[in-house]
């Protein structure tokens, strides 16, 4: 499934270059090609409802996100700051569930064939769903990637093994404590790209400084060719700005969540025009993100 590549005196990791040949793949090409880095953005699905979390994501494209990712609701996000939380516990009560989520990624896919779409969540949902139908289900909706935050390398054949056998890219996370003695491991069956943790904790909370981030980057890149994304903490186009100038993309999901919140009247429900609101921040995103030419 995947082969040491050596590239000067580093013993590099991951999936072999090459073997990922789908939208993601295709997507980073095209960025390079630009010479900019990519706007990654994350929303929750079925967030504040059902009619308008489809508006949003549907609208994403257009506004400038270069990849989707879509959260799987969960009520015990536990890696999740508590805007995401919020918005899980929202996406529950409106009637979310996995099944759901699949047909929204279904419905995006059928409107949009170039932009990757990522799923993130918790292995739970996806357990009681069961393995096999899930990524059968998922690669049919269109789905190009996983983000399973609480499944460790050590758990691989649960579900990141069967997910690149379907030809389902399976992202992992590194941290600023993923060592060099760790960081093999956790690279060995990453495929698609690397989403760097710029800080430690939950989402949404602080942000890292551009000299942090700029040496994160540059040590991952030490130990693969893979594209490497940045996220927790980015707020502003300025921020997104300044990471894409160091990472191959910038991740943006707290502030695009916090949006949708500031949307809600007091009984919770979308005010008019929300949608619009939240994609016209999106759009500020990537207008910071295009600003920026690297190399």
């Amino acid at each position: 499934m995947s082969r040491p590549v050596l590239k000067g005196s580093v013993l590099k990791t991951g999936v072999a270059p090459g073997a990922d040949s789908g939208r993601i793949a295709r997507r980073f090409k095209a960025l390079r090609a630009e010479k900019r880095g990519g706007l990654v953005v994350f929303v929750t699905a079925g967030d504040p409802d059902a009619a308008t979390s489809r508006e949003i994501l549907l609208g994403l494209p257009e506004a400038g996100a270069d990849v989707v990712e879509l959260g799987m609701p969960f009520s015990d996000p536990m890696a999740d700051g508590p805007a995401i939380q919020a918005a899980s516990l929202r996406a529950l009560k409106g009637g979310a569930s996995l099944k759901r989520t699949l047909a929204l990624g279904r419905e995006f896919r059928a409107r949009n064939a170039d932009t990757p779409l990522v799923l993130m969540g918790y292995y739970n949902p996806i357990y009681r769903y069961g393995v096999e139908a899930f990524l059968r289900d998922a690669k049919a909706a269109g789905v190009d990637g996983l983000i399973i935050v609480d499944l460790p390398p050590e758990e691989d054949a649960e579900l990141c093994l069967p997910a690149l056998e379907a030809g389902i890219n399976f992202i992992r996370l590194a941290t600023p404590t993923t060592d060099d003695k760790r960081l093999p491991t956790v690279l060995r069956h990453t495929s698609g790209f690397v989403y760097y943790v710029s800080i430690m904790g939950i989402t949404g909370t602080r942000s890292a400084s551009e000299a942090d981030i700029a040496a994160a980057v540059a040590r991952l890149k030490r130990h693969t060719d893979l594209p490497v994304a940045v996220g927790f903490g980015i707020r502003t186009p300025e921020q997104a700005a300044i990471v894409t100038g160091v990472a191959d993309a910038a991740v943006v999901g707290s502030a695009v969540v916090d949006r949708i919140a500031a949307g809600l009247d007091s009984a919770g429900k979308p005010r008019p025009g929300l949608a619009g609101e939240v994609l016209g921040f999106v759009r500020e995103l990537a207008a910071g993100v295009r600003r920026t030419r690297r190399g």
